[in-house]
């Protein structure tokens, strides 16, 4: 008897959970799975939503369809694109997240959001990227000569990503560093230049998500090693000062590829503000330069040089960050982690608190190879 209630116990569960999967199906042929959904204002501040739809057809030299309007949320925005397309839109499938400028010049943008992280069908594994200049360049671009416009952003940004040139910042990994106070956002940044999409390396957020500034691909690549996130394989240039320079080229050039680095950061609080000493060491490789130098004999000079001019560039970089209110670095988590006390009096302002903050930087650069060619 007992065995016979569990059995049908069993039965009523499987059915409940059938029926329950059953009323959430759609037939792929019902649906419109658009790759990219791209959000921006208009010059009076209307909210506009964008979306990019593949079409598998091969009756139709066009591979994808175009979708836009205005609306005041993205969930009501849905209907609006069901409107335009020959099924039911499906968010699963983002790609990418396209951001302008416009909308990024506000404070309260992430809460538009929201329906992102409170509907469990839709993906959080989007590319957040954020674009100089309107949204509309990007999504009505169509290069005949490239992949459908999501997956070459996608591409872009996950390969360059690996290089330490840009970020793959997911919508998830954007949600936590909202609500991380130690730490500021930090995504991937394009721009159409002669009607081609580039990348210019990454946009930084103050901490309510205002655009505050972007760094090239090189200031992004020693944010990276502040953040203890740069992999090896990183390339840098420097042009080196005491070197002549025979135009038109940039003769005073030295690039190298970096190793495995270690960085250590190391907290203090003294006299009313914290201080934080940056050590980064790593190996590097030298890739070229375009000067007469003998490296085998004076490979210790051009490593000190190097050095000192990466060291120079963090330093700069840190101080614009500083001046900008941003702490991509994440300094605060180590301000939280090691002198709590006096983070947890500052901790509801924290870029402030940080924009006054010392930091100290070395570098110590090791040339490890020197290529085939003497």
């Amino acid at each position: 008897m007992r065995r016979t209630k569990t059995c049908v116990c069993a039965i009523l569960a499987a059915v409940c959970l059938f029926a329950t999967a059953c009323s959430d199906q759609l037939y792929l042929e019902n649906a419109a799975t658009p790759l990219a959904l791209g959000m921006d204002l208009d010059k009076n501040d209307k909210f506009h939503f964008y979306g990019t739809v593949p079409v598998f057809s091969k009756n139709i030299r066009k591979k994808s369809q175009e979708i836009a309007g205005t609306a005041e949320s993205l969930r009501q925005s849905r209907s609006f694109q069901d409107a335009q397309t020959a099924g039911t839109i499906q968010g699963r499938n983002y790609q990418v997240i396209l951001l302008g400028r416009r909308l990024l010049q506000h404070d309260d943008w992430f809460a538009m959001l929201d329906v992102l992280f409170r509907d469990a069908r839709n993906t959080i594994t989007d590319r957040m990227i954020a674009v100089d200049g309107s949204v509309t360049d990007v999504i009505y671009l169509n290069p005949p000569d490239q992949p459908l416009l999501p997956i070459l952003l996608r591409g872009m940004v996950d390969t360059k990503t690996k290089r330490s040139e840009t970020y793959s910042t997911t919508a998830q990994e954007l949600h936590r560093q909202f609500f991380d106070k130690g730490v500021t956002p930090y995504i991937a940044e394009i721009k159409i230049v002669n009607k081609q999409v580039q990348l210019k390396g990454s946009a930084l957020l103050d901490a309510k998500g205002k655009y505050a500034m972007s760094l090239n691909a090189q200031e992004t690549i020693l944010l990276n090693l502040l953040q203890k996130q740069a992999d090896p394989g990183y390339s840098l240039s420097f042009h080196i000062p005491d070197k002549p320079i025979k135009p038109p080229f940039e003769t005073d050039m030295f690039s190298f590829t970096g190793g495995k680095p270690k960085t250590k950061i190391k907290t203090g609080y003294e006299n009313g503000k914290f201080k934080f000493d940056i050590h980064i060491k790593t190996k590097i490789g030298l890739s070229e330069h375009l000067f007469p130098f003998n490296v085998a004999q004076d490979a210790k000079s051009l490593e000190k040089q190097a050095s000192a001019l990466m060291e120079k560039q963090i330093e700069e970089l840190i101080q614009k960050m500083q001046r900008h209110k941003v702490d991509p670095i994440g300094l605060g988590v180590y301000a939280r982690a090691k002198k709590y006390k006096q983070y947890i009096k500052v901790e509801e302002d924290w870029p402030e608190a940080f924009s006054h903050a010392e930091v100290n930087v070395k570098v110590k650069l090791s040339i490890s190879a020197m290529g085939p060619v003497k």
